[in-house]
């Protein structure tokens, strides 16, 4: 009796190259390796942006300013004409009404084929114009009668492309990884139990769908991002996230870290010379740190808390445990005039109690770096403030058990890894602290930073008087430079603020520049200073030391300012173009004022005809100053992007989840993660390779 054969089982997707597929050479998959596509599963993770809907032939008639569709008709006019410009239009009928196609780059070949009777099948958007409605360079090509029986079976994808990758190609190419997914060549990780509590489909049945939606599919239902299959991708690549940050934790767990117990002597001295005592919020979040760094393991610790909540005292009163314990401290800030303002505020502290405290940044004077790298070699300085300059080559410390991040939303995980790795000695690492300004809302916390235990100072040092926010069009301009005027003339400072115009530094520049000439027209008795990020240092520190010592009235600067700059005595922000700008960046830029017990007034500018978006964050700025009230609506309005920056934390780069909208997704996913950190690890790797792939940040640098 013969035996079956053994049916071969498919080589899996990851692991096939995408060189593999039919018509992909050498020269094309350089290409798409520029898309992130290097094996066929990449293909299926690359989804489609949005989709076009060329599953039936729609009536001319029946067309509306705005509408893309497949129309169908005959050429009854073709001409060239020249209006400013040489241009071809096309004009085709179908019985119930005609349409106009404008093509401005054609050739010969084109304006021969284009002739009256020949009959059209194009795709396009309409748009009105001066004949009517018509629709610019369409695709099209001619139509017979055995085309009237032909559309598309499926929605047509649009994918996110590269030069050199056309989206033909891409459709193409999914169609064959698509044939692949049929022969069972890709795992489906999650549990399908879940997946029917959940009421998700399968990942076979989600990806079909994603690439290949059916006619009458609800456009506007994957439009928003909420259709089942999207929500089922959606899930799966929260779930990498958040397994990858929580690998991360329990490794940085494993490691050892110097216990910090001390009798605390140096803290009460060092907070005994405040002139101000701390809120009881700052002393909860305090037993939080002496708590976690009594510890053998490395304590990983954010501590939240709104603009002016007094972390950078909680940080001071850490550093002081540590320093008692005969250890050293380093504080990374994002910028220079950051890393600058936390060095004067803690060699002021600390000072009075023998501590010595250096400043390390990029652009140093050579002496000066020298100096300051070979003390913190030495141990000779206790604590170290800087930028990100504290973990380049050739900075070494001594006994180094406390890294503090401000501003975590600035920096990368992996740049955290880097310092933390500086800090290894005789096989015990540093406790880490990390700092922000931007009041995250809890589930967003517990994603973005699951790698972390989260501390929240919700209150406010008393004596602090709600900023007054006003929003007014530029036409009011000079009413607010009157308002400045006699705001001087009341022994008050203020702040005019230029922000970035489309990510230009020299237009970011200019406008500070341009600002501060007429407004030193305007006001010529007025002391006024200018700061922006192309000043040298040193330049900087000057304005910024002639500022807070009232030698300047008014402060003409760049967004530079946005986080840490404290000068009580200034009553008034004025922020230019603020429709532009996120609330997260408003609230940051608001919060430099009403850091004294004067009353202080935020004036938002703003050009008219914005957006709905932008004047309903302009309404937010208004109504409240609660950072946290602040973030959810941000969080609600525009994703996480303006809370959590632009660069490091993968959550703004996702393919398919959206934090805010996906947000009732969480808790589920962080049980589902704890499941498989149990009970399936080895379905953990293949995860965090199909969504995340071999990132450095989350690994131990």
């Amino acid at each position: 009796m013969t035996s079956r054969p053994t049916p071969a089982v498919p080589v899996a997707l990851d692991r096939r190259p995408v060189s593999l597929l039919k018509g992909v050479g050498a020269a094309l998959a350089d290409k798409l390796q520029r898309l992130g596509v290097e094996s066929v599963q990449d293909l299926l993770f690359l989804l489609p942006t949005r989709y076009e809907d060329r599953t039936r032939v729609v009536p001319i008639g029946a067309l509306r300013h705005g509408d893309r569709a497949v129309v169908e008709g005959e050429i009854e006019l073709a001409e060239v004409v020249f209006r400013r410009r040489r241009q071809l239009l096309v004009r085709i009928r179908d019985g119930s009404g005609f349409l106009t196609l404008r093509f401005f780059y054609f050739t010969a070949v084109q304006q021969a084929q284009l002739q009256r009777g020949v009959r059209l099948r194009l795709y396009g958007e309409a748009r009105r114009g001066t004949l009517g409605l018509e629709i610019m360079h369409p695709e099209y090509r001619r139509a017979d009668a055995f085309d009237a029986q032909r559309v598309e079976d499926s929605l047509t994808p649009v994918y996110p492309t590269t030069e050199g990758v056309q989206q033909g190609r891409l459709r193409l190419l999914t169609a064959q990884a698509l044939d692949a997914v049929d022969e069972g060549a890709i795992s489906d990780y999650l549990p399908r139990a879940l997946l029917a509590d959940l009421e998700l489909p399968s990942l076979v049945d989600a990806l079909t769908y994603v690439h290949r939606p059916p006619p009458g599919a609800d456009v506007m239902l994957l439009a928003s991002g909420t259709h089942p299959a999207q929500r089922r991708l959606a899930f799966e690549e929260l779930l990498a996230h958040q397994l990858s940050l929580r690998m991360l934790r329990r490794e940085l767990k494993r490691d050892r870290a110097h216990p910090i117990v001390s009798d605390g002597r140096l803290v009460s001295a060092l907070l005994g010379a405040l002139p101000f005592a701390l809120t009881r919020a700052q002393e909860r979040v305090l037993g939080d740190i002496a708590t976690d760094l009594a510890c053998d393991s490395p304590m990983l610790r954010l501590v939240q808390g709104d603009v002016g909540s007094g972390k950078t005292v909680v940080a001071a009163a850490a550093a002081a445990r540590v320093i008692e314990s005969g250890y050293q401290v380093a504080l990374m800030a994002p910028t220079e005039l950051l890393a600058e303002q936390h060095w004067q505020n803690f060699d002021r502290w600390f000072r009075a109690l023998n501590v010595p405290v250096a400043l390390l940044t990029g652009k140093l004077a050579t002496r000066a770096r020298r100096s300051a790298t070979e003390a913190i070699a030495t141990g000779d300085v206790s604590i170290a403030v800087g930028t990100h300059a504290l973990f380049q080559e050739g900075v070494r410390f001594a006994r180094l058990a406390l890294l503090v991040i401000d501003e975590q939303h600035r920096f990368g995980v992996d740049q955290r890894m880097a310092l933390r790795a500086k800090g290894a000695h005789e096989g015990h690492y540093p406790h880490q602290l990390v700092m922000t300004a931007t009041p995250i809302p809890r589930t967003l916390a517990m994603t973005a930073y699951a790698d972390l235990d989260v501390s929240v100072i919700d209150e406010l040092p008393p004596g602090r008087t709600p900023v007054k926010t006003v929003a007014l069009t530029e036409s009011r301009r000079q009413e607010i430079v009157q308002r400045i005027s006699h705001a001087i003339a009341a022994g008050r400072q203020a702040y005019w603020v230029c922000p970035l115009i489309e990510e230009s530094e020299e237009l970011d520049y200019e406008a500070a520049e341009a600002t501060f000439v007429a407004l030193k027209g305007a006001l010529p008795t007025v002391r006024i200073g200018l700061l922006h990020g192309r000043l040298k240092p040193l330049e900087k520190e000057r304005t910024m030391a002639a500022f807070k010592r009232h030698e300047l009235d008014l402060l003409v600067a760049t967004t530079v300012i946005e986080v840490g700059v404290d000068v009580p005595n200034a009553t008034l922000m004025v922020i230019e173009n603020a429709e532009r700008m996120g609330l997260a960046q408003l609230h940051q830029l608001r919060g430099r004022v009403g850091r004294g017990a004067e009353e202080s007034t935020c004036v938002l500018l703003y050009k008219s005809g914005m957006s709905a978006l932008a004047r309903e964050r302009l309404n937010v700025m208004r109504e409240t100053n609660d950072g946290f009230r602040i973030a959810r609506r941000d969080l609600e309005l525009r994703g996480p992007g303006e809370l959590l920056g632009t660069r490091q934390t993968g959550l703004l780069t996702m393919r398919v989840a959206e934090l805010g909208r996906d947000a009732d997704l969480l808790p589920r996913v962080q049980e589902v993660a704890e499941v498989l950190l149990a009970e399936h690890p080895a379905t953990i790797a293949p995860l965090l390779r199909r969504w995340i792939g071999g990132r450095e940040r989350y690994g131990k640098v």
